[in-house]
């Protein structure tokens, strides 16, 4: 029986990456054919967070995901509204980077995310790496500079889009993990909150940025309907892509998510190159395997400084420190107290014969919290 359960969850997961796969490459062909022909890319955001906002309530309500939870108005402002306003600086920028230059390219850069993570956790939150997590940077720095000196069509626009693109996800995931531990809002309902939020704030720059744009641009045919199909097919694509992401999230480790998402950014960058046919050489397509595999290297160190630090954390006591806990009396089953050892308790025994042990826990001795 574990084992139809093992095998189930393990087919799960697959058909779950294949159609996150498949969306994916989809989402991002059909973005740049969008932006080609309609080059709006702020217009292209609005419809991805208004679909956000519209599809991810009834939907959830039928998928039993739970309410929202009491957040206060101070947490709120402080973490949830930056979080939305970083979730469309991302999106604008990712949007600009996809239109400027290839997907391709767009996407090698996008590696480049463990670098951002390990500088802004750092900088925000204090946390030190392992010498072999910094190691596992330089091939990421090195595949993304080749890519970049080989790109026949580089833009430097579209590299600084998708490079701030890049550092707003990585905020995004630093302070959605935060907001998630804090609050227990299920990651749904956050990603629902963010879109809304992102969207009512995005609303004003659009309508004073791109809006008046389009009115004022005869080259746009508002009767064109095949554009406006591959924008709402692009919205659609886009939240559906969200929600395969954390359900394949909610079933495997991190470092399982984390290789999963790799190898989809090597098959969108695979598919693209097939289906756009933007021209590459050789050793562009060298740099890209080379950045990509860096983020392989990157998650794997991840993973075994995790496991190191969760081992050093659950370490039982030093020999020495197990011989003086010992020394501590114990209540018999037929009345009264034993001494262990050297009569170096650290327990008390009160006028009714009752024993009460206080261990002093020390820096590592987390096994007896």
């Amino acid at each position: 029986m574990p084992d139809k359960k093992h095998t189930k969850e393990v087919c799960t997961v697959l058909c779950l990456c294949v159609l996150w796969y498949a969306v994916s490459c989809t989402n991002n062909v059909i973005g740049k054919t969008v932006l080609n022909e309609f080059p709006y890319p702020m217009t292209m955001t609005m419809v991805q967070l208004l679909s956000i906002t519209v599809f991810s309530g009834p939907f959830f309500n039928l998928w039993g995901v739970r309410k929202y939870v009491d957040i206060s108005w101070r947490y709120y402002f402080r973490l949830i509204v930056p979080l939305a306003f970083g979730k469309f600086i991302a999106s604008v920028f990712s949007h600009v980077s996809i239109w400027k230059v290839p997907v391709s390219y767009a996407h090698t850069v996008k590696a480049t995310m463990p670098l951002f993570t390990v500088v802004l956790s750092r900088i925000i939150m204090g946390e030190r790496q392992t010498t072999k997590v910094y190691l596992s940077l330089i091939p990421i720095i090195a595949g993304v500079g080749v890519a970049t000196m080989t790109e026949l069509s580089f833009d430097v626009v579209g590299l600084v889009s998708a490079l701030v693109a890049t550092a707003g996800f990585s905020l995004q995931h630093i302070f959605s993990k935060k907001v998630l531990h804090d609050t227990g809002v299920h990651h749904l309902r956050l990603l629902h909150i963010l879109g809304r939020l992102a969207l009512f704030m995005f609303l004003p720059v659009w309508v004073y940025v791109d809006m008046f744009n389009l009115l004022n641009d005869d080259s746009v045919t508002y009767h064109d309907y095949r554009v406006v199909a591959l924008l709402i097919s692009d919205g659609v694509l886009n939240w559906l892509q969200n929600i395969i992401a954390f359900s394949v999230l909610s079933l495997v480790t991190p470092l399982t998510y984390a290789v999963a998402n790799a190898s989809k950014r090597i098959f969108v960058i695979a598919v693209s190159l097939f289906i756009l046919g933007n021209p590459v050489t050789s050793t562009n397509v060298f740099g890209m395997l080379l950045a990509i595999l860096g983020v392989l290297y990157y998650n794997k160190a991840k993973y075994d400084q995790k496991r190191k630090e969760k081992k050093e954390t659950i370490l039982p006591y030093s020999q020495h420190d197990w011989q003086e806990r010992s020394s501590a009396l114990f209540p018999k089953e037929n009345g009264g107290y034993v001494k262990l050892a050297n009569g170096n308790a650290n327990g008390v025994v009160s006028n009714n014969n009752t024993f009460s042990y206080n261990p002093t826990i020390t820096k590592g001795n987390l096994l007896f919290v």
